[in-house]
């Protein structure tokens, strides 16, 4: 019975508190949009830093406004919470991740992106190292010859986390700037080479970024 009770918590009640209170700070901060101006209707795969992904349905909604986007989340045991919070703020969702569920997770995502969705990923996560890129995003890109977009947002106040991912959440009544870069392809790269680029556009969206 107890973990029944613990269960529907974490699934349905938390899930629910969390999106409100991240609901709470997008309204309470001055946002700034840094966003660019190429053909933004065309599907795209969401590039962004697990320890900076707290906001980033508002900067993906301000942006594509009509899109429809899903996020790869990884099948561990806070997945289900995840899930359920990005859901209540507009994001789908697909299980698996580069360490669980990673082919399972492959397949899904060349089936939204072939249909005209977009798909979210965290290239670091869920484990790190921190800031580094996964073959998975490149795999998904060069597969379905789709485009890749950074996503970044950057806060003057901010909580961050001891955790591997630097973890940051905005602090209310301050100021976020979102970034999102255009649309680049990694056709005809190695595997390093892409994932070097990816590196290099999700840094060129971060030279002011939280150190």
């Amino acid at each position: 019975m107890k973990k029944k009770i613990l269960k529907s918590l974490q699934t349905t009640v938390i899930p629910y508190i969390l999106q409100l209170i991240v609901r709470l700070i997008y309204l309470t901060n001055k946002t700034i949009f840094h966003h660019p101006t190429d053909d933004k209707d065309k599907t795209f795969i969401v590039s962004m830093w697990h320890g900076d992904l707290l906001m980033q349905p508002f900067n993906y909604q301000k942006f594509k406004p009509n899109g429809s986007v899903k996020a790869m989340i990884s099948e561990h045991r806070d997945g289900e919470t995840i899930r359920k919070t990005v859901k209540y703020l507009g994001i789908g969702s697909i299980d698996g991740s580069s360490t669980r569920g990673g082919v399972k997770a492959l397949i899904s995502g060349i089936k939204e992106l072939r249909g005209g969705g977009d798909i979210a990923i965290t290239p670091d996560g869920p484990k790190g190292p921190l800031h580094s890129v996964a073959d998975g995003i490149v795999l998904l890109a060069q597969k379905t010859k789709t485009p890749i977009r950074t996503l970044s947002c950057i806060p003057t106040k901010y909580w961050q986390f001891k955790s591997w991912d630097k973890f940051t959440i905005p602090k209310p009544f301050g100021t976020i700037d979102f970034y999102i870069s255009e649309a680049f392809y990694l056709d005809d790269l190695s595997t390093e080479d892409a994932k070097k680029l990816i590196l290099d556009k999700m840094e060129k969206n971060q030279l002011n970024t939280i150190k």
